[in-house]
């Protein structure tokens, strides 16, 4: 995708929203159907059903692939499930599966991303590996139990995320970043790695002890009307992270963390591998959030690129509706973002551009935004501010587009500071225009 500035039409970016979405292909399944019922789960809830689970994914993997069905029933894994390329986990209407919260039962430590740093840590709850062609569908729910026990270990992992970052920045082979027994770094409840070809549809996650949908170097995403509901921290929605063509749509998230946030990895570590580029979120519901909607980073040191967020509604969180973050620790490039038709309750800020996240300053690698363009917004009560925009003196935000929004009631209305080529046009904000000139701030 070009680079374009916020002079560019709706046609530039109408023509490459096509092209991305002409890739964009969720992955057929075989008509064969493997139920867990018939490879050994139990559905009263009580006995451990994680072998019959796995026998139905290698079963149906072994024979080509095609359909493991979960039927009605409350199901107890204690342990993570790993699929297998071209099997889609299918949960019926009135399926539960509750996975277990023995930490030991997530072992051995398998490759994961954790805070937008590699490692090798407890299994995600719902797993996939270098595999082609996996899905979860129905209409069923997986819970992760975090309030039962896994919210615990926020109290206790600074130790560990620490040793972490300081093995990312100082780049230590990754196979010497273990973290398994006696670490603390909770699991992502769905962390396809590697994959390509990911569908997740119509599902309810709930409990999630870390991210809850974390797609990972994942290539041709959809997640497509799914609902996730609350664990307890850092429970964020859905993030997808270093992958490309990716399409979230018509899903509903009501979370404490953030509901989409975007990310390509964290410092040194993800300088050199790919970043996030050509993602889609249109038609979701944010309901309530401690945190924020809709969010780029601050995970975006491989950055991110050709963004599009459309037709959504925020009904009310704390902190910001539209939020790209990153400080200059991070590095990395935001550019080319196209935010049109989002429609807000209530929230702290409206619009938040912010180079200074976790008020980190004046370090050696300012990240670079550009080319963020904002339109048609409607917002009822922003808490903070309506618009804010800050780069550095050392890094500006360069060119950003605000087009047709209104805010009708903002504590402060626009703050722009360290920030070139402003467009605003019919930018209203306590029932006055506001107008920005378009040079350096």
């Amino acid at each position: 995708m070009p680079s374009h500035g916020p002079s560019a039409t709706a046609e530039d970016s109408s023509r490459t929203l096509v092209k991305i979405l002409g890739r964009i292909r969720p992955p057929r399944f075989p008509r064969r159907n493997f139920s867990v019922v018939r490879f050994g789960a139990m559905e009263d809830g009580r006995q451990d059903s994680r072998p019959g689970f796995a026998r139905a994914i290698s079963s149906c993997h072994r024979e080509g692939g095609g359909h493991v069905n979960v039927p009605p029933g409350n199901y107890l894994v204690n342990g993570p499930l790993h699929l297998l390329s071209n099997v889609d986990l299918h949960l019926a209407r009135g399926a539960t599966i509750r996975f277990g919260t023995n930490p030991e039962d997530y072992l051995p430590p398998v490759e994961v991303r954790w805070e937008g740093t590699r490692c090798y840590s407890y299994s995600p709850l719902v797993y996939a590996f270098r595999q082609r062609n996996v899905a979860v569908t129905g209409h069923g729910t997986l819970d992760g139990q975090a309030r039962a026990f896994w919210g615990a270990w926020k109290s206790k992992q600074a130790r560990d995320q620490h040793a972490l970052r300081t093995m990312g920045m100082q780049a230590t082979p990754l196979e010497r970043r273990v973290f398994g027994a006696g670490h603390y770094l909770r699991p992502s409840l769905f962390e396809p790695h590697e994959c390509r070809n990911v569908l997740v549809e119509g599902v309810t996650f709930r409990g999630s002890p870390f991210w809850t949908v974390h797609p990972v170097f994942c290539t041709n995403v959809t997640v497509r009307g799914v609902r996730v509901l609350g664990g307890t921290t850092n429970d964020d929605a859905c993030d997808p992270d270093s992958c490309r063509d990716v399409l979230i749509e018509d899903c509903h998230f009501d979370t404490v963390d953030d509901h989409v946030a975007i990310n390509a990895g964290r410092d040194r570590d993800a300088w050199s591998l790919p970043g996030c580029e050509n993602v889609i979120v249109r038609r979701c519901a944010s309901g309530r959030s401690r945190a924020s909607a809709f969010a780029i980073g601050s995970q975006m040191s491989g950055s991110v690129r050709n963004v599009f967020i459309q037709d959504c509604t925020v009904r009310k969180v704390r902190e910001n509706a539209l939020y790209v973050k990153s400080n200059s620790d991070r590095g990395g490039t935001v550019e080319n973002v196209w935010v049109q038709r989002v429609r807000v309750g209530s929230c702290g800020s409206l619009v938040m551009l912010q180079t200074d996240y976790k008020r980190v300053r004046g370090h050696a690698y300012p990240p670079t935004f550009r080319n963020l363009h904002f339109e048609a917004l409607r917002c009822r009560t922003a808490t903070r501010f309506g618009i804010y925009s800050a780069g550095t003196i050392r890094r500006p935000i360069h060119s950003v587009a605000l087009w047709n929004i209104r805010i009708d009631q903002a504590r402060t209305g626009v703050r722009v500071r360290f920030t070139e080529s402003v467009d605003a046009r019919n930018l209203r904000v306590n029932g006055q225009e506001i107008a920005l000139g378009k040079g350096r701030r």
